[in-house]
């Protein structure tokens, strides 16, 4: 005996294709909440130099000034609602990129601790350093590698190398870029 599906109820190949279920719909609805609550967490200069629509970017700002719990659960949905109306990649790769964790930005973290290393290690890498970034102040920069140098050889705390990373950092990030 063979049984059909009754006529009034699609098949169920069709069924499929018309829309997601409801467990994918709401992954996809947790996900842009979670979407919401990493834009949280963001600072404040972050977020203001991602484009986010002005009600989501009210939110936000808003969830910040909710103490209780339950308040800023339902806030965080209201989120998600409006998370809904925004494409989620753009914000993403803006989210990663401040937070560090895209490509580029570990890249650069690598680069950074590389150079810093070998300033560290050698004299030979500071004409390298400085011929790459030319509105560097040299002066500076030898003493902050004397001074992290000096920390190593004492067992110190190594301030100054964290100092020289930062530098670093700081100056191949606001380095324009070759073309």
């Amino acid at each position: 005996m063979v049984h059909k599906a009754p006529p009034h109820l699609p098949p169920p190949a069709e069924a499929a294709t018309e829309r997601p279920s409801k467990s994918q719909r709401k992954r996809e609805m947790t996900a842009l909440q979670e979407l919401g609550e990493s834009l949280l967490r963001l600072p404040a200069a972050e977020l203001a130099r991602i484009d986010l629509p002005e009600p989501l970017r009210e939110a936000i700002a808003e969830t910040a000034r909710i103490g209780s719990h339950e308040g800023r659960r339902r806030q965080l949905q209201y989120i998600g609602r409006l998370m809904r109306q925004v494409d989620p990649e753009p914000l993403r790769a803006a989210i990663d990129h401040a937070t560090g964790e895209s490509k580029q930005a570990v890249a650069l973290m690598r680069r950074c601790e590389r150079l810093r290393d070998a300033l560290l290690a050698d004299d030979a890498a500071l004409p390298g350093v400085l011929a790459d970034l030319p509105r560097a102040d040299a002066q500076q920069l030898r003493a902050t590698i004397r001074a992290a140098r000096r920390e190593h050889t004492e067992g110190r705390p190594p301030k100054h190398a964290r100092q020289l990373y930062r530098w670093l950092h700081e100056q191949y990030t606001s380095k324009p870029e070759q073309p």
